[in-house]
């Protein structure tokens, strides 16, 4: 895969883009990042990039000519033409009107060779960037930033994991929080028994004590030492019973997912095993309730 980034500040990506994963994947051949300067394709004296907006107003607004060239100049398809079937590059505006960058979004992304991404800046870009440019328009949150540049090196970092061979251990993805593939076997994150997928032996090896995120937040981790100034790790992970450290980090999803983030419950199928937990998470939150009163 190869990402082209357009930024009116290439410098910014000296840094987040040269360690760990993203690195290794770099190094690998895995991805291909380039970084390109909007103010190359200004042709005035100061190789202006912004101006003020129509109609007035504060702040100032990317203009569009530099944007059309740059990514003309990379060869990619007109946008009628990734917008069809089977299209493989994505020109993408990063922009707080977008739609909300998701693992389930990052997850879309691998499908594509390339993926241009445009770096907002000021006030924004003009508007016919995003309806006759980019194919898509992507916010990493719902705050606003200086600019797209943070943005885009999220975006670079949360795809390339995904990508075969990224990881030492590929499996490492499908247990992370958020993750939820539409993968239609049974037992693989997003289905209905995902949490007790865990129970059953892999390649016949021993009995697996991890389990899918389904879209949940992930279940805690411990290291050693096992005891640390008077914190002590908890007894079932050390027990050395499969079944149990699978259905305790279970339990512990379910619970830390139903108090930070009760929205993915709403999303997300629970097995009746989840079902379960939750009732066992439920009743001991109002047998608490009751002793403090």
């Amino acid at each position: 895969m190869k990402f082209e980034i357009l930024t009116i500040f290439p410098d910014f990506f000296r840094g987040p883009l040269d360690y760990g994963i993203v690195r290794r994947a770099r190094e690998a051949g895995t991805v291909e990042i380039a970084v390109h300067d909007l103010r190359a394709f200004a042709h005035d004296r100061h190789r202006t990039v912004d101006d003020r907006p129509f109609g007035g107003g504060e702040g100032m607004v990317l203009k569009p000519e530099p944007i059309f060239e740059c990514v003309e100049s990379l060869n990619v398809l007109p946008r009628e033409k990734r917008l069809s079937a089977g299209a493989r590059a994505s020109v993408v505006l990063l922009s707080p009107q977008g739609r909300l960058f998701t693992q389930a979004v990052a997850q879309e992304m691998t499908g594509r060779e390339r993926i241009v991404l445009i770096c907002g800046r000021y006030e924004g870009v003009d508007e016919r960037v995003s309806e006759h440019l980019a194919d898509l328009e992507i916010s990493v949150g719902d705050f606003v930033l200086s600019g797209g540049e943070l943005g885009a090196a999220i975006i670079v970092d949360a795809v390339t994991r995904l990508l075969p061979g990224a990881l030492g251990n590929s499996a490492s993805s499908q247990q992370e929080s958020f993750t939820r593939p539409g993968a239609a076997k049974s037992g693989a994150p997003g289905t209905a028994d995902a949490g007790a997928a865990g129970k059953r032996q892999m390649d016949g090896g021993p009995p697996c004590s991890t389990c899918a995120s389904g879209g949940l937040l992930d279940y805690p981790h411990y290291t050693r030492p096992a005891y640390f100034r008077g914190l002590q790790v908890p007894e079932v992970l050390v027990n050395g019973n499969h079944e149990e450290i699978r259905r305790w980090r279970r339990r512990c999803a379910l619970s830390k997912t139903s108090q930070n983030r009760p929205d993915l419950l709403r999303m997300v199928t629970l097995s009746d095993e989840d079902r379960r937990l939750m009732s066992e998470i439920e009743g001991a939150g109002n047998e608490a309730g009751n002793s403090k009163r």
